[in-house]
Formats: C-alpha cells, sequence, structure tokens
C-alpha cells in the first residue's frame, strides 16, 4: 500500500460570499501530492494547476496567500482531466493523508460539482497529519499550521508555503517521520458523503475515544429518540454503560450524557448534529472516558442550563403580567 500525501489550493467569488456558487463555494486551483511507499520513502510527485470554471477571477486573499495570478490559472487544464489524471496516478492501493480535515472536504464537493464524484466512492478512510502531530508529539495546539509543525520538527524552509505541491511536500516529510504503526491506530473517516442506512453506518474505536456516524433520518426528532445513537456502550469492554445523566440539549448546539461503566468508570456522551443537502439528519456521536472532575462538570453544565431556563421563563412570565 501508498501513501498519498496531498494538498490543495482553492478559491472563492472575489466579490464576497453573497455572490458565490452554493454548489461551490470553493474552487479546486492547484493539486500537489507526493506518492510514499509503506516505508515512508518517496516515489512520486503529482503538480497539477487548474484553469477555474466557476471563479475565474482571483480572490486577493487567495492570490495573496498563494501566488497563483490569473494568467498561471488560464494556463491550467480543466479539473476532470486533472481530477482523472489525479486518481490514475493514485492507484489501486493507497490511503490519503492530509494536514487538517478540509482537504478532501473540498476535493469530493468539487467531484460532486463536475459529476466526478463516482472515481471516489465514500466514506473516506484517511490520515490526519496534523490530528497526527498533536497526538505523537504531544501539541496542545488544535489548531496547528503546517509551518509550525515544520519549525517544531526543525525541517529546511527550502520552498514558500501554500502552494500545492510544496505544502504536499513538507506534509509528506513530517508523515514520513511518524512511528507507522502508532499511525495506524489513529486514522480518521471523512463522511462528507454520510451514511444512509443501518448497514452503512460507522462505527470507529480509539485508545481514548469512540466515534458513532449515524444513518439518516428524517429529523432531529427522529435521530435523537433512535435506540442505537442514545446507547452509551463502553468502548473498553463493549459492555452498556448505565446512565447516570440522560441526553440533554447543551452548549454548543450539542447533546451531553454521563454514563458509568462498572470497570472502566464515568463516560461522556457528546451528540452532534449533522444536515444533509437534502435537510435529512444524521448524527456524530463520541464517547470518551473521563474523572471525576469531569463528570462533575457535566452536571454542574445541565443544571447551570437549567437555571438559566428557570430564569428565562421568569422574566417571560413577567413580562406578560
Amino acid at each position: 500500500m501508498n501513501y498519498i500525501v496531498v494538498d490543495f489550493e482553492w478559491n472563492q467569488s472575489p466579490y464576497g460570499k453573497n455572490t458565490s456558487n452554493k454548489r461551490l463555494p470553493f474552487e479546486i486551483i492547484e493539486i500537489g501530492a507526493v506518492k510514499l511507499d509503506e516505508e515512508g520513502r518517496e516515489i512520486d510527485r503529482f503538480d497539477e494547476v487548474i484553469k477555474p470554471k466557476v471563479y475565474k477571477r482571483m480572490h486577493h486573499v487567495t492570490r495573496n496567500l498563494t501566488g497563483i495570478t490569473e494568467r498561471d490559472l488560464n494556463q491550467g487544464i480543466r479539473f476532470s482531466k486533472a481530477l482523472v489524471d489525479f486518481m490514475a496516478w493514485c492507484g489501486e492501493d493507497y490511503m490519503f493523508c492530509t494536514w487538517g480535515n478540509l482537504d478532501l472536504l473540498e476535493l469530493q464537493r468539487n467531484m460532486k460539482f463536475y459529476h466526478l464524484d463516482h472515481l471516489l466512492p465514500g466514506p473516506i478512510k484517511y490520515y490526519n497529519v496534523q490530528k497526527l502531530f498533536r497526538i505523537l508529539y504531544d501539541d496542545e495546539n488544535s489548531a496547528m499550521s503546517l509551518e509550525h509543525a515544520v519549525d517544531y520538527l526543525h525541517i529546511d524552509k527550502k520552498e514558500e508555503f501554500h502552494r500545492a505541491i510544496h505544502d504536499a511536500e513538507y506534509t509528506a516529510i513530517i508523515f514520513a517521520g511518524m512511528d507507522k504503526a502508532e499511525v495506524k491506530r489513529w486514522y480518521t473517516v471523512d463522511y462528507y458523503r454520510n451514511p444512509k442506512t443501518r448497514k452503512e453506518e460507522i462505527k470507529l474505536v480509539y485508545d481514548t475515544y469512540s466515534k458513532y456516524v449515524s444513518k439518516e433520518f428524517d429529523d432531529k426528532e427522529a435521530a435523537i429518540a433512535d435506540r442505537e445513537v442514545r446507547t452509551t456502550r463502553c468502548y473498553k469492554c463493549g459492555k452498556v454503560a448505565l446512565k447516570r445523566i440522560r441526553w440533554f440539549s447543551g452548549k454548543n448546539r450539542a447533546y451531553y450524557c454521563l454514563a458509568e461503566c462498572a470497570e472502566h468508570g464515568y463516560i461522556r456522551g457528546k451528540i452532534r448534529l449533522k444536515k444533509t443537502e437534502k435537510d435529512k439528519v444524521y448524527v456524530v456521536k463520541t464517547l470518551r472516558l473521563i474523572d471525576e472532575e469531569g463528570a462533575k462538570c457535566i452536571g454542574d453544565m445541565k443544571e447551570e442550563l437549567r437555571q438559566k431556563r428557570l430564569e428565562k421563563r421568569h422574566r417571560e412570565g413577567g413580562h406578560e403580567g
């Protein structure tokens, strides 16, 4: 199996968000990739500038960041040809590696716009090198930039950042130096093309948490009422954990609960509801072991929200009176 370390540059409407194409808010204008073998040795490179179809003028931020000009874009090739060439170059047996979680999202969005999404069935299993860097190097900066990581590892900065092939090269150097046995424990799944049926649901188990991505539901109420969605199963032993605090609507538009496994202790449940393009709903649920202090925080959050609701009802009642 090979590793395809890929990076994309994209452009957006130069006239503001209100003039964006809703189906394609970000148009890919450059594909850069480095192919590594299983040992992390470089095999080949892919680099193409793409002639845009939707946003033919450069947004000033994109132009200043990448250095790509409209003249460069006019000399590029069509996205459909670049994409077909790229997928053929990737081969049959590979895993994508990216810095962060946005590149594959925008790739799939662009492929869907051009009716090429059949070339890359989802959900996509890949390695998020930014996430791996945080895990393996014990850095708490969740929004760490690629340049920061390059400086952290004292990698020579021979090329400018924010060109696809250069960023792919730096990401490949970082990934090549990682322990592959550790890497394989922390793969990620992109669910831009989310599960549609129970059979397609995604269940991932890591050392410190588990993640479940549900099938589609007609609405939020149906999703929250689903038994599989509400279940809190300990990802260490597989047994159902006893609810201490049932699911409630908490902060940041998420639902929380507190459960307890007799063997492994407290578990924090968190549910985020996601909308599909067709206004269906699916759930991303994470379960994570926490200590007593973490368990207390869940209880405090619920109580705080309860008090706020009481105060709101009191104010509204007083106003009506």
